[in-house]
């Protein structure tokens, strides 16, 4: 079993580092391969952080976001559900959730489970089932 692994560690070392990352690359963009998300941006324009910021940290915003509001009775607009709602609610469904919706895609891809829909409405200007707005 030893000698296998020795064999094969010495075999990946006589490919050529290119041709080894050119068959990396066909691998990556084969047909077949897991789908990237499909996002849509229903209301483009300048969202209220960078792309990377909100791709990377999008989920410690709104947890700040929610202690300000609960703990502190805080409510401000730029990094609340409701505005990520408002602005990322698809045209046809009105929803961030369901085949296709803006939060649901990535989630969807990444395997995370989408916890906020248990309290909040993931349409715009609907109320919570306590009535409250998210």
């Amino acid at each position: 079993m030893r000698a296998i692994a020795i064999a094969v560690l010495w075999g990946l070392t006589l490919v050529p580092a290119p041709a080894f990352m050119a068959f990396a690359a066909a691998q990556a963009a084969e047909p077949g391969r897991t789908p990237l998300p499909a996002i849509a941006i229903e209301k483009p324009g300048q969202c209220v952080e960078p792309k990377d910021v909100m791709r990377r940290d999008h989920m410690k915003l709104l947890k700040h976001q929610r202690d300000k509001t609960l703990h502190q009775g805080i409510r401000t607009k730029p990094h609340s559900l409701n505005e990520c709602i408002s602005c990322h609610a698809s045209q046809k469904t009105g929803s961030v959730t369901g085949a296709g919706g803006f939060c649901q895609s990535c989630h969807d891809y990444a395997a995370v489970k989408l916890d906020c829909w248990d309290c909040h409405q993931p349409k715009p200007g609907q109320k919570t089932a306590a009535g409250v707005k998210p």
